[in-house]
């Protein structure tokens, strides 16, 4: 009885308990489990952070841009501050379709009726762009909606592997101590674990990207409005100037 009890914590301490130990002695499924959660977890951490500090610069931006709008907007052409600002940002690309559009009507706009229909092409490339902006914003982020949704179930199908494995070594060894069982369920359960680490950031980090990208969309809505309000006002002097020539 004793020389059964020594062999169990013989077989107990030959089983570490640490990560890289238990991932060592996990069975082929489970590890194969173990390392697909690993580098959906890393891949789901990169995407984060670049949406994050991404987000920030141009949130930064987005105040500042918005300050000089402020001051005064040409639409006829792209005013010195955007023109010192990165083409791929949001707030330059939407300004730069609407005034590319604005200057491809300019001959055409003489009656109130083609004032009217500039501006609402005008808008729609501006909503256009807007859209375009957004939506790469958003990319990669499905991903991180998948890793939240998915990486537990993965998870714990490795569990239930490694749990089934274990009991195979049990009915083999005809030995249902705990010390023999306990290694075998740790390495099971760990794939459990690996694929909470993955999902929970992600899901976290998902709706907060979110909730920044719909802020920024607001914001780039906004733009789109006051840049409409100041070519209005322009297209309106232009027609009470061109009625005192008629006159």
């Amino acid at each position: 009885m004793a020389e059964s009890i020594d062999a169990a914590t013989v077989a107990v301490a030959s089983h570490g308990l640490s990560p890289v130990e238990l991932f060592l002695q996990a069975d082929t499924v489970v590890k194969a489990v173990m390392v697909i959660l690993v580098l959906a977890s890393a891949w789901g951490w990169v995407v984060i952070f670049d949406k994050l500090i991404r987000l920030r610069i141009l949130q930064k931006r987005a105040g500042k841009l918005i300050a000089s709008v402020q001051a005064g907007l040409p639409v006829a052409s792209v005013a010195e501050s955007f023109g010192t600002v990165s083409a791929t940002d949001p707030f330059v690309s939407v300004y730069t379709a609407m005034v590319e559009e604005h200057s491809r009507s300019a001959d055409l706009v003489h009656s109130e009726a083609q004032r009217d229909s500039l501006q609402e092409r005008v808008h729609r490339v501006g909503q256009l762009a807007c859209v375009d902006a957004l939506e790469h914003l958003q990319s990669r982020l499905p991903g991180l909606a998948t890793i939240g949704a998915v990486a537990p179930f993965v998870g714990l199908f490795g569990t239930v592997w490694g749990i089934m494995t274990s009991f195979q070594g049990i009915a083999a060894s005809n030995n249902t101590s705990l010390a023999v069982v306990a290694p075998g369920i740790a390495e099971a359960l760990f794939a459990t674990a690996l694929g909470l680490v993955a999902a929970i950031p992600a899901v976290v980090f998902y709706n907060r990207i979110g909730n920044e990208i719909g802020r920024y969309g607001k914001r780039l809505q906004a733009f789109i409005g006051v840049f409409e309000v100041e070519l209005s006002r322009q297209l309106s002097k232009k027609g009470d100037r061109n009625g005192l020539r008629a006159a």
